[in-house]
């Protein structure tokens, strides 16, 4: 962490709680709170799931790159971007720069149940590749877990109440100002 770091981001699975912490944590920090897959929406004028069923997942990987980059120069923003956003290599090694990068983490079981109580999350972003939801989970993790690891700062659990992550994040955010 060479440069200083002007905003935070939230990396990590669906269902790890980006929103919700992201959320709490901006206010707190009196920042303000930026959900790139809601931001993305807007600038397309259409959902995910639409942008995905017109003209499949690079198209919204395009958008979400862009938007993404459009980040790498603000300040005072908590960002919860897509759980695949971490992909992005280049521009996600400009935002690590400029940003304390936190990994929410939580076990396959707990996203599950998070994701199966949430009946926004099945309309809002379409299945990633087709399994049954336990198996794409795993298969999705297992791909993504060396990139989630590389491109944080500090990995954090989600296994526990919101008011504690926001304030195990505090305690990190300190340390690297």
């Amino acid at each position: 962490m060479k440069r200083k770091k002007i905003k935070i981001i939230l990396t990590g699975y669906r269902a790890t709680g980006k929103t919700s912490v992201g959320r709490i944590l901006a206010d707190r920090l009196l920042f303000s709170f930026v959900d790139t897959d809601r931001e993305i929406e807007k600038q397309q004028g259409k959902s995910i799931s639409q942008m995905v069923a017109e003209n499949g997942w690079s198209y919204f990987r395009a958008a979400e790159h862009d938007f993404l980059a459009s980040l790498v120069p603000r300040e005072n923003l908590v960002v919860a971007p897509g759980g695949g956003a971490i992909l992005h290599r280049e521009v996600w090694a400009e935002l690590m720069e400029t940003s304390l990068v936190i990994w929410l983490q939580a076990d396959v079981q707990t996203i599950s149940r998070r994701l199966s109580g949430d009946t926004l999350s099945t309309s809002q972003r379409p299945s990633l590749t087709g399994q049954d939801m336990i198996k794409e989970i795993t298969a999705v993790l297992t791909e993504r877990e060396p990139f989630y690891r590389q491109g944080s700062h500090y990995a954090v659990s989600t296994q526990k109440p919101v008011v504690e992550i926001v304030d195990e994040i505090l305690m990190l955010w300190a340390k690297c100002r």
